[in-house]
């Protein structure tokens, strides 16, 4: 069974689950869902621009694109005085991010079948409230 199939079949036990909340459980539920899940072609798109790492963003990796962010400047700057080194930085943050350009769709589909499944069970426990 391929990723993209097993994590189709984790996404839909969860929406499973999420029919067998009460009327207001999921009313609260579907409010906050609009909230939390990424759109898989916005982050491909990010991913596009390697040198500022905007995708690791887009998915609340904070830190990883932070990390993206400055190994990718100190490349840009070590270009003109260490340009073997400030180039094979660029080079390996590239080779790094490259297959998450190529499997953006099993990243995010990953990504918010965790959120869906976090947002279950704060539901579940009465954490969320609605606000309406």
């Amino acid at each position: 069974m391929s990723t993209s199939e097993r994590l189709n079949d984790e996404e839909e036990q969860l929406r499973q689950q999420i029919r067998q909340l009460s009327d207001e459980q999921r009313k609260c539920y579907f409010r906050h869902e609009q909230q939390r899940l990424k759109d898989p072609d916005t982050y491909a798109v990010l991913n596009y621009f390697f040198l500022a790492g905007l995708h690791h963003f887009y998915l609340g990796k904070f830190a990883r694109g932070m990390v993206n962010l400055v190994l990718m400047l100190i490349g840009i700057l070590l270009l003109k005085p260490l340009p073997w080194l400030g180039g094979g930085l660029i080079v390996a943050v590239l080779l790094i991010e490259l297959p998450q350009l190529f499997n953006a769709q099993n990243i995010v589909h990953r990504h918010n079948n965790q959120q869906i499944r976090d947002l279950l069970q704060q539901v579940k426990m009465g954490q969320l409230k609605d606000k309406s």
